[in-house]
């Protein structure tokens, strides 16, 4: 007859450590994986907006970033943004510059699209409808989730790019033509991937879809 052998105190305990270690490990590979875990993806149908014609819905891979735009600070660039989004022309473009905790930029149209991506180009793509005036404002002020278009180091170079702030930045008022705010998801740009210190993003997160409220 085989006789049992019972587990000592230290060898139980040794066990259940082992179980626990386990078990945190595959926790913590999961919540690593899967980066867009407790982001809210913020239904458009439990959301209300005073001015939908102004409202812009930008997919990411963790959600909607819901945007409204201002056409009575700067009608110009707003009337080009919402021509990009009703062509599409956001659709696939990469967060190719992107700055932890501080901004995300996107809107190469030429050179800056995840099925095209030239590094030795990009920052300069054009999106064919010729460039514009800048439109600034002394009085709107870059706060968290302010959206603006982008531009060379000359004033009258706004053309598709633009960025979004996750930070406030004082610096940029009226230096920067914006375009809006903003309303829900500032989490969902905080999860974009970033340079990781090199100059551009490589294998760079992307725009699935860009919209108009009412088109979406």
């Amino acid at each position: 007859m085989i006789k049992s052998i019972k587990a000592s105190n230290s060898e139980k305990i040794l066990f259940i450590f082992l179980i626990v270690l386990a078990v945190s490990a595959f926790s913590s590979f999961f919540l690593l994986k899967n980066k867009c875990l407790f982001i809210d993806n913020n239904n458009l149908k439990k959301l209300n907006f005073k001015n939908p014609d102004n409202i812009a819905v930008m997919n990411l891979e963790c959600g909607n970033v819901i945007i409204e735009l201002y056409p009575e600070i700067s009608p110009k660039a707003v009337e080009r943004f919402k021509i990009l989004i009703e062509k599409k022309m956001y659709d696939g473009s990469a967060f190719y510059k992107v700055v932890e905790n501080t901004l995300v930029q996107a809107g190469d149209i030429e050179f800056g699209n995840i099925k095209y991506l030239d590094y030795s180009k990009i920052g300069s793509g054009k999106s064919g409808l010729g460039l514009l005036k800048s439109e600034l404002s002394d009085d709107f002020e870059f706060t968290e989730g302010s959206v603006g278009f982008a531009r060379s180091t000359e004033f009258d170079s706004e053309d598709s790019e633009f960025f979004i702030t996750l930070k406030d930045i004082p610096i940029y008022q009226g230096e920067y033509t914006p375009l809006g705010k903003v309303k829900f998801g500032i989490d969902i740009l905080k999860k974009i991937k970033t340079g990781n210190k090199a100059i551009y993003v490589l294998r760079p997160d992307y725009i699935n879809t860009f919209r108009m409220l009412e088109t979406n």
